[in-house]
């Protein structure tokens, strides 16, 4: 057999169907995750999908830092803090991190803060997420369960988000309704 007749490795990344649905597995939390009602579960899901819809081609890690940077509308995480970063990569948003449920947190820096467009984009953003919320008939139909458009790292933490925050509401007994069903609920238990 000759170097020419070796059939080339058609998967080269090991992202087939195994892989893919190890990573899935892999990636769902594996602890107990908390109930959680409708005003906590926006706002996670809402950071989380910020995070996830950036740019980045790496497998994140529960509770490292990662920097979060904005060129133009792209948004573009980075395992390289601003400090480190000389050249700039250009306006930085704010410090993420991945939580232990798979949701993401992010702490927007003092200057990204205070920049007026940038907080008009994320604003839009929220609005877009809270149209969604208000106009499915069910809370689980907005889980990012399978986004065709995220690359891979992305797709697969969006997955395993809607699973976590799927466990979180179907303890609090919210999966099942509407957003405003949700929000009567939790209106109800704060007047008790």
């Amino acid at each position: 057999m000759s170097h020419n007749d070796i059939p080339k490795n058609p998967n080269p990344q090991g992202k087939g169907l195994v892989p893919v649905l190890d990573s899935l597995a892999a990636s769902r939390p594996a602890i107990n995750v908390p109930p959680k009602f409708i005003e906590q579960i926006s706002s996670e899901l809402f950071t989380s999908l910020f995070v996830l819809e950036s740019q980045f081609h790496f497998k994140p890690v529960v509770g490292k830092p990662y920097w979060l940077y904005r060129q133009g509308q792209v948004f573009k995480l980075s395992l390289i803090s601003p400090t480190e970063w000389r050249g700039g990569f250009g306006q930085f948003v704010g410090e993420c991190q991945l939580q232990s449920d798979i949701t993401w947190t992010l702490i927007l820096d003092e200057q990204a803060a205070s920049d007026s467009e940038l907080m008009q984009l994320i604003a839009n953003k929220r609005r877009e997420l809270d149209t969604q919320l208000r106009a499915a008939d069910t809370l689980e139909e907005v889980l990012p369960v399978f986004r065709a458009s995220l690359p891979f790292y992305q797709r697969v933490f969006a997955s395993a988000l809607a699973h976590s925050l799927g466990v979180s509401m179907q303890k609090s007994g919210i999966k099942q309704l509407s957003y405003r069903q949700a929000q009567k609920l939790l209106d109800c238990d704060s007047s008790d």
